[in-house]
């Protein structure tokens, strides 16, 4: 079966790529996840869960925004420029991945004091619990994409490999 550029960057440098573009990020969102549902709950505004919490969306928005940059520049822009796309299944598992930095960037920005400094506590939790919500579903989305076989929908006779990689 032929993949999407997702599924071969994961596939590829075992277990090496999995951990580093999908592990790392995803089990770091389940972490800020259920440490989020506990201090909604708990109406935590301060404590070591809330420390937890705001270590782990620092880091986890950081070092996405860092594989958006590699990614983008090594696989986005390559693939882009020399037509290597396998087609609409490849470009949205691909674009849904990288979408993640939407969501998660603000949340080290917000947790770092650099926007939303005007906001009530509350209004923080509300809008990192709706962004880490969204970061959720585009990496879901992206990992169905990825999976499916980029066949189905276009031609990948001259299938190539992911440039950078």
């Amino acid at each position: 079966m032929n993949m999407t550029h997702y599924m071969s960057l994961l596939a590829d440098n075992q277990p090496w790529n999995l951990i580093i573009f999908m592990a790392i990020p995803v089990i770091c969102a389940e972490a800020l996840t259920i440490s989020e549902f506990f201090i909604l709950f708990n109406k935590s505004k301060s404590g070591t869960l809330r420390t937890f919490n705001k270590i782990i969306g620092v880091f986890d928005g950081l070092y996405f925004t860092g594989i958006f940059v590699y990614l983008f520049a090594t696989a986005v822009i390559p693939l882009t420029s020399t037509g290597g796309w396998h087609g609409l299944i490849d470009v949205l598992a691909v674009g849904f991945y990288l979408s993640g930095v939407i969501f998660l960037l603000p949340i080290s920005l917000m947790e770092l004091g650099i926007i939303f400094k005007n906001k009530t506590t509350d209004e923080k939790m509300k809008l990192h619990f709706i962004l880490i919500g969204g970061f959720l579903v585009v990496a879901h989305i992206a990992m169905i994409f990825g999976m499916v076989n980029p066949e189905l929908i276009s031609n990948m006779s001259d299938m190539s490999t992911m440039p950078g990689m």
